[in-house]
């Protein structure tokens, strides 16, 4: 369930307006840091294709949404019967194209675009189709569903835009509609984009909010370029920055070190949001309270069994299914539900059981 503010706030103003939004946003929190999480995805579908040889191209390993979402094709993969490689882009457009071109050298029979933007290596997956290469995306496009040009049959991903709006509705929320955001965002990527652009249009529905700045990192340079943004910004806004929000865990992953020099305590103002993917040191830095409050993570396991069960479908001629899984916040009070005591988000909502049904495979 997502709430749209606007629709919400309709005909009123002033005070009215500002508590009616706020009350939108605590609702929507309720519900999205609600343990129950129903399997959502295909039930059923063709047996196991024999035989088959996949290569997952990850944007950059160093990513923890790429690496738990290659975990989950890997064990897919083994569950199913297929062989396997892994070939990592390393955080930038020239690397993630040379590893497309890597993996169309194998000839495999499926290629899965780990993060990997569609648009920017579109000659490559063009390139792919033509071989006969079946190419499924995670991430590759901010919504999911099949993209016509370049040729990839299923994007698997959460709505990224139900998922920006989450992260904003969060700061809306546990601010009382006080909210003085800096958004950190790349340009590299359209779902990130996508992303960042839905974050600020939420945050200014509220009439208590502000975006302070959209701050432009490429995720490769988060380790070199965070600590000098993080002491940019302090200087700049001072204590008027009490929340962020990012499309992405891993800005954070380099800004707690700043923050903490600068004499902020771990669990107070800016209050660190992340739009995806839900990170092993994110799930830590929210447990422990220390300049994270909150992720909507992506179930990434999950969401690689969902890349093989598609790429199985084109391999026996059908068409792809899935459908998005539902937007869920990870809080301090319920980081160890639903795989955070392990520090992934990983429904307990028997998904590889009904998997390996689809399959005829016994687990």
């Amino acid at each position: 369930m997502i709430i749209a503010i606007a629709a919400a706030s309709a005909g009123l103003s002033g005070r009215a307006l500002a508590d009616t939004t706020v009350a939108a946003a605590k609702a929507f929190v309720a519900a999205a840091t609600s343990k129950t999480i129903p399997y959502t995805g295909p039930t059923t579908g063709p047996k196991a294709v024999p035989g088959k040889f996949i290569v997952y191209v990850s944007t950059d390993q160093s990513n923890g949404g790429a690496r738990g979402v290659a975990k989950g094709v890997a064990a897919a993969a083994r569950a199913i019967g297929w062989r396997f490689r892994l070939i990592d882009g390393k955080g930038t457009a020239a690397g993630q194209n040379a590893a497309l071109s890597s993996a169309i050298a194998l000839k495999p029979a499926g290629i899965v675009l780990g993060g990997v933007d569609a648009v920017q290596s579109a000659p490559f997956i063009e390139q792919a189709d033509k071989a006969g290469i079946k190419v499924v995306g995670w991430n590759a496009s901010p919504r999911p569903g099949p993209i016509a040009s370049p040729g990839v049959i299923y994007n698997v991903t959460q709505n990224s835009l139900d998922v920006a709006k989450a992260a904003a509705l969060y700061a809306i929320a546990k601010s009382d509609g006080h909210a003085n955001v800096v958004i950190f965002t790349t340009s590299e990527y359209a779902i990130a984009m996508a992303k960042s652009a839905e974050m600020a249009k939420t945050i200014k529905q509220c009439v208590g909010c502000k975006v302070l700045a959209i701050e432009n990192v490429p995720l490769g340079a988060t380790a070199t370029r965070m600590p000098q943004v993080t002491a940019a910004l302090l200087s700049k806004f001072g204590k008027s920055w009490n929340y962020s929000l990012a499309i992405n865990d891993l800005y954070y992953d380099y800004m707690a070190p700043g923050l903490a020099a600068s004499g902020r305590k771990g669990d107070g103002p800016p209050y660190n949001v992340s739009a995806g993917d839900g990170s092993e040191s994110a799930f830590q830095r929210i447990r422990s309270k220390q300049f994270q409050t909150a992720t909507v993570a992506a179930p990434l396991e999950l969401e690689g069994w969902q890349c093989v069960d598609e790429l199985n479908r084109a391999f026996a001629g059908q068409k792809a299914v899935s459908e998005p899984d539902p937007v869920h916040l990870f809080t301090p009070d319920n980081i160890d539900e639903d795989g955070g005591n392990a520090n992934v988000f990983n429904p307990s909502n028997g998904y590889k059981a009904v998997f390996l049904k689809i399959w005829g495979k016994s687990a």
